[in-house]
Parts: C-alpha cells; structure tokens; sequence
C-alpha cells in the first residue's frame, strides 16, 4: 500500500489575521505548513505549522530561508501570499519591495522546487484597493495590490505550460483578530454594513482563508489567471447606490 504524502503549503506573511487562519485551516486539513514573516506568531497555533524568519526586503535572508524550508519540509504543492510593509522607512520603497519584488523572489526561486506530478498552485491575496480608492490607506497600498493582480496573471500565462495555476483572491473589509474589537465596539459601522453590503454582514478571515485554500485544492483544477473578489458582494453596487443607502 502507498503511502500517501502530505501536500506542502507555504503561507509568506502567515502569522496573523487572513494569514495565521489559512495556517490553521490547512494544517488541520493535514497540510504540512511552512510559514514565513517578520516576526513569529502569537500565542499557541490552533494546528501544527513551521516558522521561519525572514524579511522579504532583505532577499539573501529570504533566499536562505526558502532553502531551509525545502530542506526541512520537502518540495511543494502550494504557495500563498499575503504579506504587508509594516516596518520602518519609506512607505513606498517598504510596500512595494516587499510585495512586489519580494513575491517575484519568492516564486522565481520556487518554481523549481515543486513536486512533480502534483497539482502546483500560487495564490496571491490582493485587495479590492487594486481598483478602488480606499483613502485609509496611503498611495503605496493601493499599487502594490494592483501589481499582484497582474502578476497573477502574468505567471498564470507564463507559469502555465508546467503544470501552476496562478489566481488572486481580493477581500474587501474583514474581521480578524487585530481589528475585532474595533468593529465590535462601534455599533454604527456594523449597520452600515449591513446596510450597505449585499449579503448583509462584514467577512471573516477565515471566509478569505477558505477560498484561499479551495484555489489550492483539486477542486480548482482548472482555474487560473482569475481574481475571486470576497467582499459579500459590495463591489457591485454603484456609487450612487451606496450613497443613498448611507443617506437614508
């Protein structure tokens, strides 16, 4: 009888909020879970992953990184970003390093180091401010959320021909652990998002973590190059729409 092989998930950017839920879920599917950020995660993880340490701004501490992974873990089956800017410094040269040249990195060195003859997949975390204007967020964000989406697409087309299925996942507005309370706490933003998003209610995390995982999974054999927007409908209505909501 053949033993069957754990798939491997690395999660770059996995220790908090959509992140650390798409560990948990995948390695409660029985994933072996590689995860890497900045700093390591809090608290106990509910399921088994590995950390490791490394800032995508520093590519030779990436590099290292990614071959002690594979060394340790094996060669992959999924890959998966959803890392930010949060250090110091310029916000601009920050968010755009290292989500735009640090994901490029990370898939340019990985892409020899997939299992064969498994499904291989990237999965980029984007943002609905890919094409619409959240004025919370600076200038920075919003670029570097629009870059990931074409280049989803662009290795979708060329990463293709061996065997990778690119797609992109865009939430709007979530709950997670960071930003729980606040939203909990303010009773007028929960209505208003109720009001004015279609299926009535804010996201969770682990909605977009879902997704994530089902983009991974052989049930999405056969997609790729496509953006799954998970924001409960909200980016169908038209402005004047909204406006009238929010006005009555």
């Amino acid at each position: 009888m053949t033993k069957q092989i754990k798939p491997h998930s690395l999660i770059v950017g996995g220790t908090r909020g959509i992140g650390r839920a798409l560990a948990n879920l995948l390695a409660s599917e029985n994933h072996r879970v590689s995860v890497i950020g900045r700093r390591p995660p809090s608290g106990k993880p509910n399921g088994k992953f590995h950390f490791w340490s490394a800032d995508l701004l520093d590519p030779a501490v990436t590099l290292q990184a990614l071959e002690d992974i594979v060394k340790q873990n094996g060669k992959l089956n999924n890959l998966i970003f959803l890392q930010r800017f949060k250090g110091q410094g310029d916000k601009w040269e920050g968010e755009l390093g290292t989500s735009l040249s640090g994901t490029k990195l990370v898939i340019e060195f990985l892409t020899e180091h997939f299992q064969t003859g498994h499904s291989k997949s990237i999965v980029l975390v984007s943002s609905a401010a890919a094409h619409l204007v959240a004025q919370e967020q600076d200038v920075s964000y919003h670029v570097a959320k629009a870059g990931l989406q074409q280049m989803g697409r662009y290795y979708a087309v060329v990463l293709g021909p061996k065997g990778f299925r690119v797609n992109i996942v865009s939430p709007g507005t979530v709950i997670k652990s960071e930003n729980r309370e606040f939203y909990m706490r303010n009773k007028k933003l929960q209505r208003l998002c109720r009001e004015t998003i279609p299926l009535g209610r804010m996201g969770r995390a682990e909605e977009v973590a879902e997704t994530s995982a089902f983009l991974c999974s052989a049930k999405a054999s056969f997609i790729t190059g496509q953006n799954i927007m998970v924001d409960g409908g909200v980016n169908l209505l038209s402005p004047e729409t909204l406006a009238r909501k929010m006005a009555n």
